[in-house]
């Protein structure tokens, strides 16, 4: 049998927990994971492209245990009524290659995004940071700012969408929990005095949400847009002011920021700072920038922190997902077997 966590047990887990708490701890979980980066089995996504969006198959797999998520992004789907992103993830026992959990991951996901963007920063943002900028107030907005109140305690926003309702949402949904929020007419209007950009837009363009006049000594800046070939956040001019800190190379120049500079490009996977064979922020007038496109490893750690949390509670149920003949070379004798009817 295999675990299952479906939508309303995710979103019962959710609110049960807290999603500032869940983000804490799972922040905790991706930097464990990434500082055992070598014990890893990598590779970059597969993605499946079409005129309406990208369908990608993320693997990885550590010497216990190997995950894979499914996951969409379809930018154009919001104005039809569906979901720009859909996913689900899962846990596979390496030693027999059985599943033993499968999980939604809409949710799962845009919980995980937004512990990487805060563990990252906690290492590359300055230790006084205060206001955090956000360029697009969309899905993965809100979490966004749970998670870095989280892990740096950054309670002022100052935000810029070109959908106002966008924008409206985002005040709507954060209003219980209290953050200073300041809605902007631009994007340069909400950098300004900013410590902390994340730019978060779903549109698959070469743009420029973030100029290279935007940008202050001393930023953090967090990439974390959809991601794909053709797809930039960033003036390319902003790279060359600041270190840059990937995830997984190979990945990051086909999808990321880096996609629009030489492929020699120089830069630092982040599990190397977490381990101290590169440096993170070496001043405060340093521009730190995070060119994140979501890595396999995040999508493990989530998993991993999600299975256990709920292992043994009403929130994880057992699915007959693999079929288990009395003998195992005799699969066409268990198709024979009449299933007992309950």
């Amino acid at each position: 049998m295999t675990a299952f966590v479906g939508v309303a047990d995710m979103v019962t887990w959710i609110a049960e927990h807290g999603a500032e708490q869940i983000m804490a701890e799972m922040a905790d979980t991706i930097e464990a994971d990434f500082r055992r980066w070598e014990s890893f089995d990598k590779s970059e996504r597969v993605a499946n492209h079409t005129p309406f969006g990208v369908i990608e198959l993320m693997p990885i797999s550590d010497p216990d245990l190997y995950a894979f998520k499914y996951v969409n992004g379809h930018p154009f789907n919001p104005v039809r009524g569906f979901q720009t992103v859909t996913a689900f993830g899962v846990l596979a026992d390496v030693h027999n290659g059985y599943p033993v959990f499968l999980a939604e991951m809409t949710m799962l996901t845009a919980l995980r995004t937004a512990a990487t963007s805060a563990m990252v920063a906690r290492k590359l943002a300055r230790p006084d940071s205060e206001v955090m900028a956000m360029i697009g107030a969309g899905s993965q907005a809100e979490f966004q700012a749970l998670a870095f109140r989280a892990v740096l305690g950054i309670s002022r926003l100052r935000v810029f969408d070109v959908d106002e309702a966008a924008s409206a949402k985002l005040l709507r949904n954060l209003a219980p929990f209290g953050f200073d929020v300041t809605v902007c007419a631009s994007a340069s209007e909400a950098v300004s005095g900013a410590d902390i950009v994340t730019t978060c837009t779903a549109d698959k363009a070469v743009a420029q949400v973030l100029t290279d006049a935007d940008v202050a000594p001393g930023m953090h800046i967090n990439t974390i847009g959809g991601d794909c070939p053709g797809k930039t956040e960033l003036d390319p001019r902003i790279l060359e002011r600041g270190p840059v800190f990937v995830e997984y190379a190979p990945q990051t120049r086909v999808e990321g920021e880096i996609q629009n500079v030489a492929p020699d490009f120089p830069v630092t996977e982040f599990w190397r700072v977490l381990n101290g064979l590169d440096d993170g922020r070496t001043s405060p007038a340093q521009i730190t920038i995070f060119d994140s496109v979501g890595f396999a490893i995040e999508d493990f750690s989530a998993l991993r922190h999600l299975r256990s949390s709920v292992a043994g509670t009403e929130l994880s149920r057992e699915i007959d997902l693999v079929a288990a003949p009395e003998d195992p070379k005799d699969l066409f004798g268990f198709t024979t077997v009449p299933v007992p009817v309950a």
